[in-house]
């Protein structure tokens, strides 16, 4: 099994970026294998490492990358969530596998194009900038052909209400990369940025209950990472104010997804993300500005025809780093497997 590690700057942990073609194809001896490579990056000081991309050469011509995305559960060691994906770690999968000799090596202007088995997603990775150390990259979303935006909203309406905390509170089911809940944090009785951004147990406690009374109420898995949950506040014309929370705590800033959900919900008319970043009152097609604690993330979505007619072609997000940290061979022993680090 060859294991490199890679980390996108604003992610709350590094990718495991894994060759797929030695892992089992099976899934209960693939989960067996990661539980395996979570127990040795555990013993050697590397537990919080909860993502895993597994990547092999794309047999399909229009790609260059199969990427398949893992989500380690904090819960137990053999937890995992193969829904979803995860846009940082396309990004540290990519990095990795050019790194390795898998894909050609990065220079600027130069494009990827991962085919995501999780989802269906078409993505290709721009390179912006290289250095001895990482990438600087810019991600496309590509929907092709072009997608209603209709279609992104996972309860067919802009908005609906969940009942919780004994009323009704509105939120915005959009799904592009990842499936998203959005709310106005106003909602949760946050009234200012400096609050939404505040290290808030009460508020982190609302926003994972809330995420928990919208999987009951759509019958789904409330023990799995999906959907995520984000809290938002207008932040200016074109431009938000984002608190978002990862497995397991906090996001530093926003998910890659979560950027390119909020660009795809803010092209929808009605949505939360709509109404609160002024999206009707921009210029069609415009930067939409995503202030987090930890930086500010922007991202574009790109739209075609009327307005009873919108589609969605693509969504891009630039100036995404990403770091490469090192390349490990696993040498198997009698009952455990050690890491022996080949660079730095």
């Amino acid at each position: 099994m060859t294991v490199s590690l890679a980390r996108a700057h604003g992610t709350p942990c590094p990718t495991a970026v894994l060759d797929a073609r030695t892992l089992p194809a099976s899934e209960p001896e693939l989960l067996a294998r990661l539980t395996e490579l979570r127990s040795a990056l555990a013993d050697h000081g590397a537990a919080d490492v909860l993502k895993n991309a597994l990547v092999q050469p794309s047999r399909h011509p229009l790609f260059d990358l199969d990427y398949r995305f893992v989500q380690s559960m904090p819960d137990r060691l053999d937890s995992f969530d193969l829904r979803g994906s995860c846009g940082h770690s396309i990004l540290a999968a990519v990095e990795a596998a050019a790194r390795t000799g898998m894909i050609q090596p990065l220079v600027a202007g130069c494009r990827v194009r991962v085919n995501v088995l999780n989802n269906g997603d078409n993505v290709v990775c721009e390179a912006e900038e290289t250095s001895d150390g990482g990438t600087r990259f810019t991600a496309h979303f590509l929907c092709s052909p072009p997608r209603p935006v209709d279609e992104l909203l996972i309860t067919g309406e802009p908005v609906t209400g969940i009942r919780f905390d004994g009323r009704t509170v509105p939120v915005s089911l959009v799904s592009m990369g990842n499936p998203y809940l959005f709310v106005n944090a106003a909602e949760l009785g946050v009234r200012t940025v400096e609050e939404l951004f505040a290290d808030d147990p009460a508020l982190f406690d609302k926003m994972t209950r809330l995420r928990l009374a919208v999987c009951r109420a759509r019958g789904w898995d409330t023990t799995g990472a999906f959907p995520k949950v984000a809290a938002l506040l207008p932040d200016g014309p074109g431009a938000l104010a984002v608190r978002a929370i990862s497995v397991p705590s906090w996001h530093p800033t926003v998910a890659l997804t979560g950027a390119t959900c909020l660009a795809a919900g803010a092209a929808v008319e009605g949505t939360i993300p709509h109404l609160l970043s002024g999206a009707a009152d921009q210029p069609e097609n415009g930067m939409l500005a995503l202030r987090t604690p930890g930086a500010t993330v922007r991202a574009s979505a790109r739209t075609t025809g009327g307005p009873h007619d919108r589609r969605l072609a693509w969504i891009s997000v630039a100036e995404k780093q990403v770091d490469y940290r090192g390349h490990f061979l696993p040498t198997p022993t009698s009952q455990e497997l050690s890491w022996l680090p080949q660079t730095a």
